[in-house]
């Protein structure tokens, strides 16, 4: 059976399917050794995610992801007062809530490397933009994130995984390296452009692969075409049986 790898978060894991997103491209890496499994909740924090846990991530499973990525933050960094307050998690809280899926996941299965992964940087005269387009004049009148508060939260993201042992990616930090970021990275002002799933899906490769995830290094479930002897076919399955499973 093929390993699994969970995309855990809200809308931006959600769409990671879409036409050049990261999720899709990571089907493509991992392609015949191990299955990528979306779990993205748009709209969703860390808060309500952990009514999830019991139900995507078992205790007593027989067969637990090998990986999770967990992606939250651009939903809890929401700020009161605006239009978005009721998704809005204080940043300890939404510390303390990353902690408990971490140590959740960690209980379903020690070795599962879980990744945490920062919510990109916010341009805020992009979401203002993007809001007008929507709703004209009925548009709010100021951003409902800002890009100072989301790297507050990504900031937590990374001390808590420095704290629990396990890697994390700073994607608020990592995309401001890049002139433009804003036009180049993100479609509305928070979601990613086909430029800033990519640079997801690049990290992402990078940490499985310093861990021990590495896509390269692992078999195929079944054996390679070019490995399959037309005239004595089950030869290369025996092999295969023998190598992997033992019978």
């Amino acid at each position: 059976m093929r390993p699994q790898i969970v995309l855990f978060g809200d809308s931006i894991t959600e769409q990671s399917f879409r036409s050049g997103g990261w999720g899709s491209a990571l089907a493509d890496t991992y392609s015949r050794k191990a299955d990528v499994l979306v779990r993205g909740y748009g709209g969703y924090n860390t808060q309500w995610a952990l009514f999830l846990l019991h139900h995507l991530f078992p205790l007593g499973s027989a067969t637990p992801p090998a990986a999770a990525t967990i992606f939250f933050g651009a939903n809890d960094a929401a700020l009161l007062g605006r239009n978005s307050e009721r998704q809005h998690v204080p940043v300890e809280m939404y510390k303390e809530n990353l902690q408990k899926i971490v140590r959740h996941l960690k209980e379903c299965s020690p070795s599962m490397l879980v990744v945490l992964i920062t919510a990109p940087p916010i341009d805020e005269k992009g979401r203002m933009a993007y809001a007008r387009s929507l709703y004209g004049e009925k548009a709010m009148t100021l951003p409902e994130r800002t890009n100072e508060v989301a790297g507050l939260y990504a900031k937590q993201c990374v001390e808590l995984a420095k704290e629990l042992g396990v890697p994390s990616i700073n994607l608020w930090s990592k995309m401001q390296e890049t002139e433009d970021w804003q036009r180049k990275f993100l479609s509305d002002g928070l979601h990613l452009t086909p430029e800033g799933n990519a640079v997801v899906h690049q990290e992402v490769v990078r940490v499985f692969s310093e861990a021990w995830l590495s896509a390269s290094e692992m078999p195929y479930d079944f054996p390679h075409h070019s490995e399959i002897d037309g005239k004595n076919p089950e030869k290369a399955f025996q092999k295969q049986c023998l190598q992997y499973y033992g019978f």
